[in-house]
């Protein structure tokens, strides 16, 4: 089952993409926020593009278990792909996500100047590798 992982954030939408087994977790592309409909389309297509069988949404929240303020945009967001998309939706704790990302970097030696650029992509491929890691192993 491919599993297409969104990482949602104010300006970049970062995605990345299982393997058919549920083994690897892969960036692939990193999308420019316009507007929520719009980011909505877009996910939806990439997703029907890489015969994507299930979306997770990474969502934040508060140490009291709450939907943080970027938690409550993610479920906003959800919503809008669930009027784009006939494919399952699911909503999955991002926290540490791009914090993981980054250190995913640093732990692979890209030079600081490399590690400037967006991570969003990389933060996706985090979520997803804890969303497999939770259900596949």
């Amino acid at each position: 089952m491919k599993i297409l992982s969104v990482d949602p954030g104010q300006k970049n939408i970062g995605l990345a993409i299982s393997d058919e087994l549920g083994i690897s977790a892969n960036p692939l592309t990193i999308i420019k926020h316009v507007k929520r409909e719009i980011d909505a389309a877009q996910v939806a297509a990439i997703a029907l593009e890489n015969n994507a069988n299930l979306i997770i949404i990474g969502q934040s929240f508060d140490e009291d278990g709450k939907p943080t303020f970027e938690g409550r945009r993610s479920a906003r967001f959800a919503k809008a792909l669930r009027t784009q998309t006939d494919i399952p939706i699911q909503l999955w704790d991002e926290s540490y996500s791009t914090q993981d990302a980054r250190q995913s970097h640093i732990n692979m030696g890209v030079s600081r100047k490399k590690r400037r650029g967006h991570l969003d992509d990389i933060a996706a491929a985090v979520i997803l590798r804890s969303y497999l890691d939770a259900h596949y192993n």
